[in-house]
């Protein structure tokens, strides 16, 4: 038997997305999201309130990162999550990020996170806080490459558990993807 909790925001796995983005000033600021996805070939969708530095930083330059939170950088991810740039303006820093300007948006890229969405911003609708990306470039590091590919094994993502608070790594086998369910044809 089921048991019914009323209307949630849950869904697994739920991706913890790195956002990042350059403030007035050319600092790197990055914040925790856990509330977004991809939605079409070259669209990612994230749920951000206007009152983020880091969606403030979006607004004026038009340009953000996204990356995901990895096992190895769980705790200064989590960080970004817990701290606001309003209040920290070192807080890129102090989580122990660095940055390499990305070649292909007026955004940064965070070193220790080995994979970034570099984005242009399509759109943004302040009441229901959902900003919208263009997905420009992929950029992977190769230490999470095998055979020229992005390896999620290596790539070690973490996913947010919203029921329990707590983050889980993802990567166990559980079949091969449009093959597993041919025997049950």
């Amino acid at each position: 038997m089921k048991k019914d909790f009323g209307p949630k925001s849950w869904l697994y796995p739920m991706p913890v997305l790195i956002v990042a983005a350059y403030d007035k000033q050319g600092r790197p600021n990055a914040m925790n999201a856990a509330w977004g996805g991809i939605f079409s070939d070259e669209m990612i969708g994230i749920c951000l309130s206007e009152g983020h530095k880091t969606t403030k930083n979006i607004l004026a330059t038009r340009a953000f990162t996204v990356s995901m939170a990895t096992a190895a950088q769980t705790a200064a991810c989590d960080y970004l999550g817990i701290v606001s740039g309003n209040d920290e303006p070192d807080k890129f820093a102090k989580a122990g990020f660095h940055a390499t300007r990305s070649a292909h948006v007026d955004a940064p890229m965070i070193d220790e996170l080995p994979m970034t969405l570099e984005c242009e911003l399509v759109s943004y609708d302040a009441e229901s806080c959902h900003m919208v990306g263009r997905i420009v470039n992929v950029a992977a590091d190769e230490s999470i490459l095998t055979d020229g590919r992005i390896d999620l094994r290596k790539l070690r993502p973490v996913t947010y558990d919203p029921i329990r608070l707590e983050y889980v790594e993802l990567g166990a086998d559980a079949g091969k993807a449009f093959a597993c369910g041919r025997k049950l044809k």
